[in-house]
């Protein structure tokens, strides 16, 4: 052989991904019951807490992030044991996928835990300082990994029949992935009064609802065309993300922070925590703005991959 067998390594990894994804998988429903907890009887409970509230926003968020996590690393895992060519594939692209979105979500988790964890302080620095090797240091180490000769040819020699996720290119993958996550993050808004940025006003209830609803089903077919490489995917693309990301800086940086937070009808308790947080309007159009401005550019940077006609 003249490459370095990683069967062994490739076997431990992917033992290590279903160590962590099946207890995920399990890990939903459980948190399901913190609902109990926060309702009227429960522990927790507090005068508004329920659909709308910050908590109950949260809660499900973290439900639907255990699914996700658990749909990814379970097949992921099994790839792995049995040194499939696509999990290779796939692993690149989830990890190209987390640089663009990564910074923005790991700051969110981190504010997330520190506020319905009651983290000590040295608690709270240790979670930041893994949460922040888990965004640079981690990535570059596992796509240095993936894309060494050793990697690719013992998946090549273990699995010879090429698969159609190979034959596309990377950065269109990675697109194909974040429209799908977007997709899952802006039913997020809908919890919380289904607020929506719209070119300097934000529009909440029914009508924020139905402008999701209408990103989300614009996003989902960019996914499809751009899965197939249309040109019509790639100029809907550059246009739909210059207009989210025109309408968001345009709303929030005219927005201050209590007035967004008056506005979204958060229960007493839960208004006076979040009124603590120094943050202002500014600050959320950075932290949400960032990778949508990476997104545009690495959609502008992929129009050769597209191909021409319907």
């Amino acid at each position: 052989m003249d490459h370095k067998d990683r069967t062994l390594v490739l076997a431990a990894i992917g033992v290590l991904l279903l160590l962590i994804g099946i207890p995920t998988a399990f890990l939903g429903p459980v948190e399901m019951y913190c609902f109990y907890l926060f309702s009227e009887g429960g522990r927790f409970h507090y005068a508004g807490f329920g659909f709308g509230s910050f908590m109950f926003g949260n809660i499900a968020s973290q439900i639907v992030g255990y699914y996700v996590i658990a749909i990814l690393l379970i097949p992921l895992g099994y790839g792995h044991l049995k040194t499939r060519r696509w999990a290779r594939t796939l692993c690149l692209t989830l990890v190209w996928t987390w640089l663009v979105v990564g910074a923005p979500l790991t700051v969110v988790l981190f504010f997330v835990l520190v506020g319905s964890k009651e983290l000590s302080l040295a608690a709270a620095l240790i979670a930041l300082v893994v949460l922040a090797l888990g965004y640079l240091v981690v990535p570059g180490v596992l796509i240095r990994f993936y894309q060494s000769r050793d990697v690719r040819l013992t998946f090549k020699t273990k699995d010879p029949g090429s698969c159609w996720i190979e034959k596309q290119p990377m950065p269109i993958l990675v697109l194909g992935l974040l429209y799908l996550f977007y997709v899952i993050v802006l039913h997020i808004p809908i919890l919380f009064n289904g607020i929506f940025p719209f070119f300097g006003r934000f529009l909440f209830g029914m009508e924020g609802i139905l402008f999701l609803d209408f990103s989300m089903a614009c996003l989902v077919c960019l996914a499809w065309g751009t899965m197939k490489r249309r040109i019509w995917a790639w100029w809907g693309s550059v246009v739909l993300f210059a207009l989210m990301i025109l309408s968001l800086f345009l709303t929030l940086f005219q927005s201050s922070y209590s007035d967004i937070l008056s506005r979204m009808k958060f229960p007493p308790r839960e208004i006076e925590f979040l009124g603590g947080l120094p943050i202002q309007g500014y600050h959320l159009a950075v932290l949400i703005g960032t990778p949508l401005l990476i997104t545009l550019g690495v959609i502008v940077l992929t129009k050769r991959h597209f191909r021409s006609g319907i």
